[in-house]
């Protein structure tokens, strides 16, 4: 852990998309700059910062010219490789620690971590072969759904299976590579937990967030979530949990399903976020701290904010061609526009949000 970071030092960010872009942002504000490494040229983070190297993950020499630009390193998404932050490790602190991505990388050896713990999880099991594959089925049942041990996001590398499917197909589908089979969830609601924990071992939590999915991508978190205060309470200690297990500093976010039996309600883990996640966007506005300056106070060893929610909050992501009438919102009460500079509004590919809060009376 380095030591407190003074006004004008660097931070290295891995990665150059909008959460890169937002971090940079939000360390302007604290009087610290930023350096991203990405390796593509359009990396929309490039443009709000005045040092950047483009260069590939592999790259020894840009990596080690990018360390000794920067007084500590953070990441902006969890598929930057392990290997790349392990071999920066060894000239500058890198945070959170790259152990880190080793373990929520794979699905497999995430859902095992979360186990351990003796954190609930949809039911699951390994799949690495066809033999394996049936094996598992009739451990966890169908329906399921097999996905990818490794870089999935967004729905992608996700194959459903269900009591009338040919397991073989999806096994084909996902190209044979290994994968874990869970269990699906007839679930509530989906709801999230973004939590920032500091060099110090402290640990602030924002407010539970419901959020609405389509076609796998995230389209709307509201705030709060519609979940009982015993239920939200579960969530801040299970998110709490995972951070001091990690040994964690930075922000991260937990996926939950809520489950309900009967009457009683309870809460599934589902996945692991080690960094800001779209679902903390809404803190940008909502919220007294936002999410990407606790995570960069958290790397700079600075204290963390006690987060206050400004009232219901409620945001939007504008996906793919959405983004050509933005404009509409810009006369919208209450609302903030946040587009992210990227070029073409391709489908599924996230091009801003809108965040809408409703003061607290």
């Amino acid at each position: 852990m380095p030591a407190n970071l003074k006004p004008g030092a660097t931070i290295g960010i891995l990665g150059g998309g909008q959460l890169g872009r937002m971090l940079a942002l939000a360390a302007a504000r604290l009087g610290l700059r930023c350096h991203i490494y990405s390796p593509e040229k359009d990396s929309c983070a490039f443009e709000v910062v005045k040092a950047s190297t483009c260069a590939t993950y592999d790259d020894e020499r840009a990596l080690m010219r990018f360390a000794a630009a920067v007084d500590v390193v953070t990441y902006e998404f969890e598929n930057v490789p392990a290997k790349t932050a392990a071999l920066l490790s060894r000239r500058k602190a890198v945070l959170p620690d790259p152990k880190v991505l080793e373990i929520t990388q794979d699905r497999l050896i995430e859902k095992n971590f979360i186990a351990e713990l003796g954190i609930a999880t949809a039911p699951y099991a390994a799949v690495h072969s066809a033999s394996q594959l049936a094996a598992a089925i009739e451990t966890v049942g169908l329906p399921a759904v097999l996905k990818t041990r490794q870089f999935g996001y967004d729905g992608k590398g996700q194959a459903t299976i269900g009591k009338a499917s040919d397991p073989a197909a999806a096994w084909r589908k996902l190209r044979n590579v290994p994968c874990i089979l869970e269990g699906f969830i007839g679930f509530e609601r989906e709801v999230s937990l973004v939590a920032a924990r500091g060099g110090d071992g402290k640990v602030e939590c924002f407010d539970v967030t419901e959020n609405e999915h389509r076609d796998h991508i995230l389209k709307i978190s509201r705030v709060p979530a519609k979940v009982p205060a015993p239920l939200a309470a579960e969530a801040q200690r299970t998110a709490t949990r995972i951070a001091k297990a990690f040994d964690y500093v930075g922000v991260l976010a937990v996926e939950m399903f809520v489950v309900k039996r009967g009457r009683i309600r309870t809460l599934l883990v589902n996945e692991i976020a080690p960094r800001v996640h779209n679902s903390g966007h809404w803190t940008i506005d909502g919220a007294t701290v936002s999410q990407f300056e606790q995570h960069i106070r958290a790397v700079a060893g600075w204290p963390l904010a006690k987060p206050l929610r400004l009232g219901r909050v409620e945001m939007t992501n504008l996906i793919g061609p959405e983004v050509n009438e933005a404009a509409a919102w810009l006369t919208v009460p209450g609302a903030s526009l946040h587009l992210y500079g990227k070029g073409e509004p391709r489908a599924g590919r996230k091009m801003g949000h809108v965040t809408r809060v409703w003061p607290a009376r």
